[in-house]
């Protein structure tokens, strides 16, 4: 298969687990399923196929760091799929970790929902505004004795 169609398919091969935490997050299956980290398995599939077509380059890159040769990986079309499903993979598995860990504190999906669409889009912002929203409910939660502050 190219490096277009594994790019393509990536995506649409997390789309069921995200729409499971986002649009059914109480249902049964949902909590069943997104409970295994094996979910990251379907794009981590497509990055293996990918990776290994490029190992040589790869093995250079992650054991001799320099940004030119990250680049010219990066700048290829196998280089480029392969970290778009790198991407999604361990963008899905924060998500995944964010769904768990706010059914576990009783975090509404109100707040939540949001957080995990941005997680989907931008993944770093999506897992700050998680940890804030989950300090800010922390605080919130933490009992104060009169006159201390």
């Amino acid at each position: 298969m190219s490096a277009e169609t594994l790019f393509g398919i990536t995506f649409y091969l997390a789309v069921p687990f995200w729409a499971l935490m986002i649009l059914a997050p109480g249902w049964s299956w949902t909590r069943r399923i997104v409970s295994s980290p094996w979910i990251a398995a379907p794009p981590l599939a497509v990055y293996t196929v990918l990776a290994l077509r490029e190992l040589g380059r790869l093995w250079t890159v992650v054991s001799d760091p320099a940004l030119g040769a990250l680049r010219d990986l990066l700048g290829s079309p196998v280089g480029a799929a392969a970290i778009w499903a790198h991407l999604i993979a361990f963008d899905l598995f924060v998500g995944r970790w964010i769904y768990l860990d706010a059914r576990e504190r009783g975090v509404h999906h109100a707040l939540l929902a949001p957080v995990l669409v941005l997680t989907i889009l931008l993944s770093p912002f999506g897992l700050l505004a998680y940890l804030l929203v989950r300090a800010a409910r922390r605080r919130t939660a933490t009992p104060r004795l009169h006159g201390c502050e």
